[in-house]
């Protein structure tokens, strides 16, 4: 409940605050067309992420290699480009850095690391046997 509160009503006061901090810097206008700006150039460079993504993958197909990674990364492009559709500098600047390859394979790799130690610890196994009764055979 906490972090579904942080995420509905803290992200949207920061970029409120970030919003009124650089536009007293630079000016009302000069804000909003850098939000724009911002949004467009984000989108076209998701959309050439985008591209270059699925291009590995299908050349992981031919090589009979499943793409785990271009779908996981797949997955971050899109969600790039909802952070950059999003108007705002703290959610652009999250966008712009799934969108920068390195930064995405960071992020990616840490949140394998992160999910493959928390299945570590939480694995329970049961050990059992199938028993087949055969009463109705003749």
């Amino acid at each position: 409940m906490n972090s579904f509160f942080l995420l509905f009503i803290g992200v949207p006061a920061l970029e409120i605050y970030l919003m009124i901090k650089i536009g007293g810097e630079i000016g009302a206008l000069n804000t909003v067309s850098l939000i724009f700006l911002t949004a467009i150039i984000g989108i076209y460079f998701a959309k050439l992420e985008g591209i270059k993504t699925i291009r590995s993958g299908i050349i992981n197909l031919y090589q009979n290699k499943t793409p785990i990674y271009e779908l996981i990364s797949g997955a971050s492009i899109a969600i790039a480009a909802l952070f950059l559709i999003i108007p705002g500098f703290f959610t652009d600047t999250l966008g712009f850095l799934l969108l920068i390859p390195i930064t995405r394979k960071l992020l990616i790799n840490f949140l394998i690391k992160k999910n493959l130690k928390n299945n570590q610890k939480n694995t329970k196994t049961l050990d059992g046997e199938i028993v087949e009764n055969k009463k109705d055979e003749l």
